[in-house]
């Protein structure tokens, strides 16, 4: 009779384990598809076919930054894609967002001294410091700048999920891929993606704050340079 029950109570043990696998997997499958077809609609894939803004905003994802200070490839070609599009829309704001929270890693000025350097003013640079993931950029974009119009340049793979957050928080919001190069470990951010993806839809469910907020800095009616640290003249 012992015998019996254990075996009952494996099998039964067993058949949820599989059921909550299966479970997990086919809602995590859905919220990548859904969350694909909804943002797809607003996907663009050359700068020369981004839609004409009377206002609004580039932004710029972080990415790696070398130990001399200069921008991975990756990051690179979102720069490059940004300039491209601030080229026909030279009436745009740029946001660069990233991982500025330790002295000795710096993404946001690494991104705004090598646009400088394609021509692009100071005056329209602007620096976000704590974007520290994609949920947490688009969370501030839209309550620490303001921002209500922007155009998202990041990577096709990761496009889709910016877009969807940053429509989620009230921004009219349109991606432009910036694949330039051919990337080593594409398929290691695919599949990250594929996770990341069910995270920040679970985030823009329950609308966790970012790590930082802060004061409100406007960047239609702010002056750029208030969101340099001390080490920008």
């Amino acid at each position: 009779m012992k015998k019996k029950t254990l075996l009952t109570y494996t099998l039964r043990t067993l058949v949820f384990i599989i059921g909550l696998g299966f479970f997990t997997f086919l809602a995590s499958l859905l919220i990548n598809l859904y969350m694909i077809n909804t943002a797809n609609t607003y996907i663009y894939s050359s700068p020369n076919d981004t839609p004409l803004l009377d206002s609004g905003v580039i932004i710029v994802l972080g990415a790696q930054v070398h130990s001399n200070g200069n921008p991975s490839g990756i990051l690179k070609d979102r720069l490059d894609t940004a300039y491209a599009i601030y080229k026909n829309n030279s009436q745009l704001k740029i946001l660069v967002s990233g991982d500025h929270g330790q002295k000795n890693y710096d993404e946001v000025n690494a991104m705004k001294d090598y646009l400088i350097s394609l021509g692009i003013p100071t005056k329209q640079i602007y620096l976000d410091h704590a974007g520290f993931s994609t949920y947490e950029t688009m969370y501030r974009a839209k309550e620490i700048f303001e921002v209500n119009k922007a155009i998202i340049v990041t990577q096709d793979y990761h496009l889709k999920r910016a877009v969807y957050l940053a429509n989620g928080r009230g921004i009219e919001a349109y991606g432009v891929k910036a694949d330039i190069l051919s990337y080593p470990n594409i398929k290691y951010f695919e599949a990250r993606e594929y996770l990341a993806r069910v995270k920040d839809f679970c985030y823009s469910l329950f609308n966790p704050k970012p790590t930082y907020l802060g004061d409100k800095i406007p960047i239609m009616s702010t002056d750029s340079s208030l969101t340099y640290d001390k080490k920008v003249d």
